[in-house]
């Protein structure tokens, strides 16, 4: 997606919160299907801390449908844990987007030293493992044709390569 041999990564974005009891199976582990929920909280939570919003997006007749994705399952998540999502964008150009995840259980003092920082991460992520994942998106506009980010919402285009290394 970018022209450059090496892509650019912005730096990880991250929401914390715990599970709910409805998001758990007959195992007591979380329903695989509600990780990719955690996803999209993850990404549109990235978007908010840049200063945009989805519902800001689709207002402006912008639409981002997922058209590809990949996880891997490493830990179950379970009733009441505390879960960080950090998200990142990996690929970046005016018409498509991916999104990289890792959900994550932090320690107490991991999460203090996050909260602490208040700021998006550069170094390397804190706590246990869960889930990896990867999403990627394309940018539409409300008749489901193509659009150039850069034309139809360059303060968002600008902002989201405002966050890339």
């Amino acid at each position: 997606m970018s022209n450059s041999s090496t892509p650019k990564l912005s730096r990880w974005f991250h929401t914390t919160f715990r599970v709910r009891y409805q998001e758990t199976d007959r195992m007591g582990v979380v329903y695989h299907a509600n990780y990719l929920n955690w996803f999209e909280i993850g990404r549109t939570e990235m978007i908010r801390e840049i200063g945009f919003t989805y519902r800001g997006m689709e207002e402006q007749g912008l639409l981002l449908p997922v058209v590809d994705l990949d996880i891997k399952y490493r830990q179950p998540a379970k009733y009441d844990d505390s879960v960080t999502v950090f998200t990142r964008m990996t690929a970046f150009s005016p018409l498509r987007i991916q999104y990289e995840y890792e959900i994550r259980i932090l320690s107490p003092e991991e999460q203090d030293t996050l909260a602490a920082n208040n700021q998006s991460v550069e170094w390397e992520l804190p706590g246990i493992v869960l889930t990896t994942g990867v999403t990627r998106h394309v940018w539409l506009n409300q008749d489901w044709k193509p659009a150039r980010l850069d034309k139809c919402a360059p303060n968002l285009y600008d902002a989201l390569k405002d966050t890339l290394f």
